[in-house]
């Protein structure tokens, strides 16, 4: 008994050995990110800011650089202004180009719009491609995000990505986020929420209020899981009271009646609250939502890094 119990010892420590020198007694490591150069092209602006323009506000062929689809777009009021503050080798400005539409899925006849889905889905993957490019071509720019109405829900979708480490650049290059009018805005505080810039109303977006809802062309995504992630604590927050893209009754609007809450989301869209965030009000010195938004985004321009370039 002696002998076979010191010929199964020495087997046993044959197989450890043998699994320990072919490595499988440790969990295999992660390949190590590749390191950042010290400097990138010449032409590389230091900053890198995106600007989402809300529905009908943009198309699919738009200039990104010079967008004239919608002279009245809201977003105009921030990005030219900081285009005029900074040369362009500092800043960037570039507004992403897609349908921007929202088509009422129970018109009689179509109105011929592109669906919700399709406009939203086609701004994030034009700004994410954007992005990516970009990064890749110019590692060390940093990036401000700032979007209106859908343009909010796509800014907001795609920072959620960046601060779950799943977006197109790295957070750390991202040196803030402002959302207006955000159809996914929870309205809480905490861990992953936005700053809520003036006061916050009690209510949330539509597609929170709405979730649930799927009708063609229509799918209310609810909160984004995990907020803003890393980026929450760089990530601002403007709705206007009684504007029900961002401000709707908690639970109000009911999936069960889905076609009188689809037609309050459709008439939310064109209402007036909605369209004047150009002169809402949001802080004691009277400043407006764009005002404040160009001041926020020059400031963290000023702050912003100077990367060497070559």
């Amino acid at each position: 008994m002696t002998s076979l119990a010191v010929i199964a010892l020495g087997i046993v420590g044959v197989i450890v050995l043998w699994y320990a020198l072919a490595g499988c007694s440790k969990p295999p490591k992660p390949p190590k990110p590749p390191e950042r150069p010290t400097s990138q092209p010449a032409w590389c602006p230091d900053v890198q800011m995106i600007s989402v323009p809300g529905t009908w506000e943009s198309s699919s062929v738009d200039d990104p650089y010079n967008p004239t689809a919608n002279p009245a777009s809201l977003m105009l009021n921030i990005s030219r202004p900081v285009q005029q503050q900074f040369p362009s080798e500092r800043v960037d400005v570039y507004t992403v180009p897609y349908v921007a539409q929202f088509s009422n899925p129970i018109a009689i006849p179509p109105d011929g719009q592109q669906s919700y889905n399709n406009s939203r889905a086609e701004g994030a993957q034009r700004m994410v491609d954007f992005m990516s490019e970009r990064t890749e071509q110019c590692p060390l720019t940093t990036y401000v995000i700032a979007g209106f109405s859908q343009g909010a829900v796509i800014a907001g979708d795609i920072a959620n990505l960046i601060g779950a480490n799943k977006g197109p650049v790295d957070a750390d290059l991202v040196l803030g986020v402002a959302v207006l009018a955000d159809g996914r805005r929870t309205g809480d505080t905490g861990a992953g929420e936005a700053t809520q810039v003036g006061t916050p109303p009690p209510g949330v977006g539509a597609e929170i209020a709405l979730t649930g809802v799927k009708v063609p062309g229509i799918t209310m995504t609810g909160p984004r899981s995990g907020g803003f992630g890393s980026l929450a604590d760089r990530t601002v927050s403007i709705c206007a009271p009684g504007d029900l893209i961002c401000d709707s009754p908690r639970q109000a609007l009911s999936p069960v009646n889905f076609v009188s809450s689809v037609l309050t989301l459709v008439r939310a869209a064109g209402n007036p609250v909605h369209s004047l965030y150009n002169g809402f009000v949001v802080d004691a010195d009277g400043a407006t939502a764009t005002q404040w938004t160009v001041d926020w985004a020059a400031d963290l321009i000023e702050r912003a890094p100077h990367p060497a370039h070559s």
